[in-house]
């Protein structure tokens, strides 16, 4: 089989020709949606941690409202600039290798965010890590769209967003 005729079987099974067994697509959904549903609610949670972040920082590091209402904001820049850069990487390289190197980069600097001292440290954090979240969102749509034909897509999607 040469590379073309792999490229064509694999856009043929993809479009859903091919059938593929429904406890095959039962056994995919239910073991990859679970798992990017927790990690949605994750990311939902690390974007509004700040937030609930506030109330022991502001004591500690004497920083006032509109330092952390700032923080948040600079979060969004950086999540907003890098989503369509991050969904062109997923699509050039490989979804599962970006998406496991998102989550680690997001959760360093989750973590580093705790050792902030200064409102332009917090920004810094902020921006970072907004930029290492923007490939989160549209590397899963990548990767379903690699494990589920067309036809059971639309729904995979959907169930994935419900952990909004």
């Amino acid at each position: 089989m040469s590379v073309s005729d792999g490229v064509m079987l694999r856009a043929v099974m993809l479009s859903g020709e091919i059938g593929t067994g429904e406890s095959a697509r039962s056994r995919i959904t239910w073991r990859l949606l679970p798992f990017l549903f927790l990690l949605y609610v994750a990311n939902y949670l690390d974007r509004t941690n700040i937030a609930y972040a506030t109330l022991g920082m502001k004591g500690d590091l004497g920083l006032s409202d509109s330092v952390f209402g700032t923080a948040s904001g600079i979060f969004f820049i950086g999540y907003f600039a890098l989503q369509i850069p991050g969904a062109l990487l997923v699509e050039r390289w490989s979804a599962r290798w970006l998406l496991s190197l998102t989550l680690i980069t997001w959760g360093a600097l989750t973590t580093l965010t705790g050792f902030v001292r200064t409102p332009l440290e917090l920004y810094g954090a902020r921006f970072l890590l907004g930029a290492a979240e923007a490939g989160f969102f549209p590397g899963v749509i990548v990767y379903l769209s690699h494990w589920f034909i067309y036809q059971d897509r639309a729904k995979a999607v959907a169930r994935f967003m419900a952990a909004i």
